[in-house]
């Protein structure tokens, strides 16, 4: 398990303009499980399939309505073929169905999966959704190319006591108006006065009697023995401060999936796409390889522009042979993919020692850069073996997007102040100092230099990390 935390303290929500532009609301189909039940699903977007797998409740109409959400799958759907649908005793779909278990909850899986006419595809999973989609990854590992989790665990029993388990779920079945204000203020960012409207649409979406069976199961669901079984890239996200899914369940589970990574964010929401849903986002495109951001965004909006550069890479792989090389670079890669996905930043392509990335905010892109020469210091400090020194250039400005990678002067420009800085040390264009202005961030002046391929020297300044 790869295990990358992110300690930033202000959230950005989402990281672009344009929210209020989405997809339209998609249409709804409706098909059969294998055992009669009946589904709602939609489908929309261009690119690779992903499946979507929801939490305990769930509507396909009602949480299009929710801005939030609309804005988060629009922002898959820019980039990725994104499957939704209401499990069974939800939303659209059967609302009374007669079996409410593990088996037929993944029979609705296939369903959607056979209906959709899906061969491989991303799996992602949010609460009891994620521990539905561990089980599902790990059983049918053909048709699965990545898992990805959020907010989820392995081992319903450690929700809550017994005791208080079973006073909730008599709750939800006797007295539903106090088990929706319990759910809502227990998964809300903030209980405000927005809970009764929240638990309303839990009553919209589901009956008192599914609702406490579903999360019956779930406090009884175990994916401890499945979760090891699971051969396909994984990433297990987690609010650092959720209130019912706390931090440590997901470490749990993503200690239990092989070579899983673990991120963490700030924050206590219990969804991903409310809070800082561009963490999430920006997560998910890393390990996909995608550009995953909201819609609506213009494309001529300026970018800052990061280029790594590791000291004495072809010296270091002569020296120690290519696994042991190959080692380093691994951990050069953790350091600085970590550090991007604290900070918001896009990973635009590996350059063999190095690592080009963008941010659409300058301020992250230096608090980004500092992190990643911090990070280097630590791990060189904490392991035995050869230092690894790495150089960092910053520009800003507005490059030609093609094909998911970056080109032009802007990136040229970055290119070469990475390579006119020292190992350890970053340095950025005048342009970044100055959008950095009114940022706790301090600059040594650096002069001119003379970079290839530019005609006119170019006047640089270093960060102090220190």
């Amino acid at each position: 398990m790869a295990y990358y935390s992110d300690s930033m303290a202000e959230p950005t929500r989402f990281p672009d303009a344009g929210l209020d532009e989405a997809l339209d609301e998609p249409s709804y189909r409706f098909i059969a499980a294998t055992d009669g039940t009946h589904l709602a699903y939609c489908a929309h977007g261009e690119g690779p399939p992903l499946l979507f797998v929801r939490g305990w409740v769930s509507h396909l109409e009602l949480m299009w309505a929710d801005r939030a959400y609309r804005t988060y799958w629009t922002a898959l759907a820019r980039t990725l073929r994104v499957h939704r649908f209401d499990s069974r005793g939800n939303g659209l779909s059967d609302r009374n169905p007669e079996r409410v278990d593990l088996e037929s909850l993944l029979l609705d899986v296939d369903a959607v999966v056979d209906a959709a006419g899906l061969d491989r595809f991303v799996l992602y999973g949010a609460s009891f959704g994620g521990v539905l989609a561990t089980a599902y990854a790990a059983l049918h590992p053909e048709r699965v190319s990545h898992l990805i989790v959020c907010g989820g665990y392995a081992r319903g029993a450690d929700l809550f006591p017994t005791g208080s388990r079973d006073d909730f779920l008599a709750t939800l079945r006797n007295v539903p108006a106090a088990g929706g204000l319990l759910l809502s203020r227990a998964t809300s960012p903030e209980p405000d006065d927005q809970a009764f409207a929240r638990a309303d649409r839990i009553w919209r979406s589901v009956t008192p009697e599914t609702a406490a069976r579903l999360y019956g199961l779930g406090f009884d669901m175990d994916v401890t023995d499945l979760a090891p079984k699971i051969a396909c890239p994984a990433l297990v996200m987690h609010r650092r401060s959720a209130r019912v899914m706390t931090v440590d369940l997901g470490r749990q589970l993503a200690a239990l999936i092989p070579g899983a990574e673990f991120v963490t964010f700030e924050g206590k929401a219990h969804n991903p796409w409310e809070g800082d849903a561009g963490q999430t986002l920006g997560a998910i495109g890393r390990v996909l390889g995608l550009d995953v951001a909201p819609s609506g965004r213009d494309d001529r909006l300026p970018l800052t522009v990061l280029f790594t550069d590791m000291e004495g890479s072809t010296l270091l792989t002569q020296r120690l042979g290519d696994a042991a090389a190959q080692e380093v670079l691994r951990r050069h890669n953790g350091v600085i993919r970590q550090a991007l996905v604290q900070h918001g930043g896009s990973e635009i392509k590996h350059t063999g020692d190095g690592i080009m990335a963008s941010f659409r905010s300058t301020s992250r892109a230096l608090e980004c850069a500092t992190a990643i020469q911090k990070g280097f210091a630590a791990s060189n400090d904490e392991r035995s073996g050869p230092p690894i020194r790495v150089r960092v250039g910053l520009n800003a400005g507005e490059p030609v997007r093609e094909d998911r990678d970056l080109f032009g002067t802007a990136v040229q420009i970055a290119r070469r102040a990475c390579d006119a800085a020292e190992p350890g040390a970053i340095f950025v264009t005048p342009v970044v100092r100055e959008l950095a202005a009114g940022h706790s961030f301090s600059f040594r002046d650096r002069g001119e230099h003379n970079l290839k391929g530019l005609d006119e020297p170019l006047h640089l300044y270093e960060v102090r990390w220190r």
